[in-house]
């Protein structure tokens, strides 16, 4: 009986990794093990940093509020702790497109938070 290749599952598993590797320069995008050893590491860069992204933008949200609560004389901190104690539940995104886009609001946070604070 003849050996079965299994030709055409193995000739579809290798197109779909050369087609993820299209754009690779040099052999990465021509050979087979090249290009797989290429995408591997692809695929974890990318698994990775889709997590590191989640940390980079809360670390630029803190950033951002941290400078517009200090024009106003207070510490990130203490302005977080305040509007804890007021039981203002806002996450760090949306504080930190209230800084940018409508000071005037945030300031009214800022004063709420400064009152909580002294009353404390």
């Amino acid at each position: 009986m003849p050996r079965a290749t299994n030709g055409t599952v193995s000739r579809q598993r290798r197109k779909k990794i050369l087609r993820m590797a299209k754009g690779y320069r040099s052999a990465r995008s021509r050979a087979f093990r090249k290009a797989r050893e290429a995408v591997e590491h692809g695929l974890c860069y990318a698994y990775r940093d889709r997590r590191v992204r989640k940390r980079e933008f809360r670390r630029l949200w803190i950033a951002r509020i941290n400078a517009a609560v200090r024009m106003e004389g207070m510490t990130y901190s203490q302005f977080m702790n305040g509007l804890k104690r007021a039981e203002i539940e806002l996450d760090r995104k949306v504080l930190s497109d209230m800084a940018i886009r409508d000071m005037e609001s945030f300031k009214s946070l800022i004063q709420t938070a400064r009152s909580q604070l002294t009353a404390a």
